[in-house]
């Protein structure tokens, strides 16, 4: 039996960091891992100060980044990310990421099919069409910004709804779910295209395009639904694996953020450090659950994770496989 289709150390695919910083250029970052991994996309948000959440990727220029909690287009600058090296990356002095004595969380995954994370850059033109992807595997999670407008950032989820290409959400915002045939062209991806339609937001015309995809990889992602029940048991969510990473929003409801919990700035349970990918504020304390060995336990009442008969989105990616492909289990924290 495959219990993670070899994915049996995450640390190759996606890695957590936190950093202070120092305010000096060209400052390298390593992760932490026991093995080496060269990143493909970073976001890094400063856990003390109200900051800008800043992306960088190895599609796009070193140098330039976009933030997720605004519509705002590219920015390029030479204090920006400097570069992605083999086992991290290196800051310039911005402070989104590298002021003095401020402490700062880096998300971190490496481009592969294996793991099904994949970049796409596209030039928009403003008409429905297909555009290929390397996942060889339908993706579960789509994010597009276009990097020359200010167009918010959509986000595609296959446990959205029912229908969920018929549907959208934006990043940026505390929008609850939104029906538009002119996002997707109410067309699901494939295991080797997805499809935009006419919205500037996903097909600017002549403007360049980046999106983000995600198939869904046993023991080590997974994006799924969950119903909230109100109740200070809340609901445990079944992931395959123990978390290092979850990013959740409440779909139902306007006014609810992309909360964003980690298993570094929380290592340990209780899970009450956050963050918001839709805003710029410093890191709050607030009860999530527990992160355990095959998935996470939301606790409490609060209705931006587990409002009674609320519906939530979340994407997760694993610290370590419940059972690696030997048959072993791991360890709850």
């Amino acid at each position: 039996m495959s219990y993670t289709n070899g994915l049996d150390n995450p640390e190759l695919y996606m890695q957590v960091k936190l950093y202070t910083g120092n305010d000096t250029n060209d400052t390298a970052i390593t992760l932490d891992g026991d093995t080496n991994m060269q990143p493909d996309l970073v976001w890094i948000k400063s856990r003390d100060n109200t900051e800008e959440h800043m992306l960088t990727d190895s599609v796009r220029p070193i140098n330039n980044y976009l933030a997720s909690d605004n519509s705002g287009a590219e920015d390029s600058d030479s204090d920006n990310m400097q570069s992605l090296d083999s086992d991290g990356f290196s800051v310039g002095t911005r402070d989104t990421h590298n002021s003095n004595a401020i402490k700062y969380v880096a998300w971190c995954w490496k481009e592969s099919a294996t793991a099904g994370f994949d970049i796409v850059s596209f030039t928009g033109n403003v008409t429905n069409r297909t555009i290929s992807h390397s996942l060889s595997a339908v993706p579960k999670v789509m994010i597009v910004k276009n990097r020359e407008a200010s167009e918010s950032w959509v986000v595609y989820h296959a446990s959205n709804t029912s229908a969920p290409e018929t549907d959208y959400l934006i990043l940026n915002a505390t929008n609850a779910t939104a029906d538009g045939n002119t996002t997707w062209n109410d067309t699901a991806p494939t295991s080797s295209v997805f499809t935009v339609s006419t919205s500037p937001a996903v097909n600017g015309d002549g403007e360049g395009m980046i999106m983000y995809l995600w198939s869904q990889k046993q023991g080590f992602s997974k994006f799924g639904s969950y119903t909230g029940n109100g109740n200070a048991d809340g609901p445990f969510v079944y992931t395959g694996f123990r978390p290092a990473y979850v990013m959740m929003k409440r779909t139902d409801s306007s006014g609810y953020h992309w909360e964003i919990w980690d298993n570094k700035r929380d290592s340990f349970n209780l899970v009450d450090l956050g963050l918001t990918a839709n805003q710029n504020v410093a890191e709050f304390t607030e009860t999530f659950g527990d992160f355990v060995s095959n998935g996470f336990k939301i606790r409490g009442t609060n209705t931006n994770k587990n409002g009674s008969g609320g519906t939530y989105i979340y994407m997760a990616f694993a610290e370590a496989p419940f059972v690696n492909s030997n048959g072993v289990p791991c360890n709850a924290r």
